[in-house]
């Protein structure tokens, strides 16, 4: 297909795709997407970047978040309810989001802080008001516009540093790694890992049982391994993304993966 998208957002979706960011176009004013596989319908192809805006050209523009598009730190704006201002200006005091490449503002008055692309999980800290958008999430970006207002680029330098979710979570809600330390679990008290992967909140339940399988990995202990399969499948993650999950924690632990008529097999 030859030509151009005929308006400012889909020329802005074709530089991010010429950037590595995959696209895809969300609903006009809306930030529900407007494929039928949401982001996994991302690209960086420009031929078919070029139809979307063609047959929908007021359609507002998004980014699949994490490697190889960036990632991205959502300081949510909740009115009365609160918002992420003072945790977002505790982590900058600690140095975690100096790396941060661009700054843009939403139209709800909060932030998006976009940061290198990574394999990490995308995560929630609901009580600070945190949203991390990486692997398997996506952000709506401008020049798009929601309720009339725009999403507008505050700052902007290149070669960005990335954000270690991880040691975010460590100093915003530290209890949360109080038991469960890395490097400081004998395998005697692997035990209580499965508990906690099943106690995870929405949003943290990935990270959480990739942490906790990194443990069991690194003891060698294949028996919680399984259990820890079993709570996050009563916790509510599908199957083939635990199966996917512990796989990667097995790679990261440096051992060796199980396998069954040549596939990885689910603990």
């Amino acid at each position: 297909m030859t030509g151009r998208p005929p308006d400012r957002t889909g020329e802005r979706a074709l530089a991010y795709a010429a950037h590595g960011w995959p696209v895809f176009p969300c609903q006009p004013g809306g930030k529900q997407p407007a494929t039928r596989h949401g982001f996994l319908d991302a690209t960086t192809d420009p031929d078919q970047i070029t139809w979307w805006w063609h047959r929908q050209p007021e359609a507002n523009l998004a980014i699949a978040t994490g490697h190889p598009g960036p990632d991205v730190l959502d300081v949510d704006q909740h009115g009365k309810a609160g918002n992420g201002f003072a945790a977002f200006n505790h982590l900058k005091r600690a140095g975690l989001v100096d790396g941060a490449g661009a700054l843009v503002a939403t139209p709800s008055g909060g932030l998006h802080a976009y940061f290198a692309g990574s394999d990490q999980h995308s995560g929630k800290l609901p009580r600070h008001h945190l949203d991390f958008k990486a692997r398997g999430g996506y952000v709506v970006a401008p020049p798009s516009q929601v309720g009339g207002r725009p999403y507008r680029v505050i700052s902007h330098r290149g070669d960005p540093g990335g954000l270690d979710w991880h040691r975010v979570t460590g100093l915003l809600e530290p209890q949360r790694h109080a038991d469960v330390r890395p490097g400081t679990v004998p395998r005697g008290d692997l035990g209580h890992l499965a508990a906690w992967v099943e106690r995870q909140h929405e949003g943290n339940r990935n990270d959480g049982l990739f942490w906790a399988a990194c443990r069991a990995a690194e003891a060698g202990d294949d028996t919680v391994l399984a259990e820890l399969a079993a709570a996050a499948r009563s916790a509510g993650l599908p199957g083939r993304e635990i199966a996917a999950t512990i796989a990667s924690a097995r790679r990261t632990a440096g051992r060796p993966i199980e396998h069954q008529g040549g596939r990885e097999a689910a603990p």
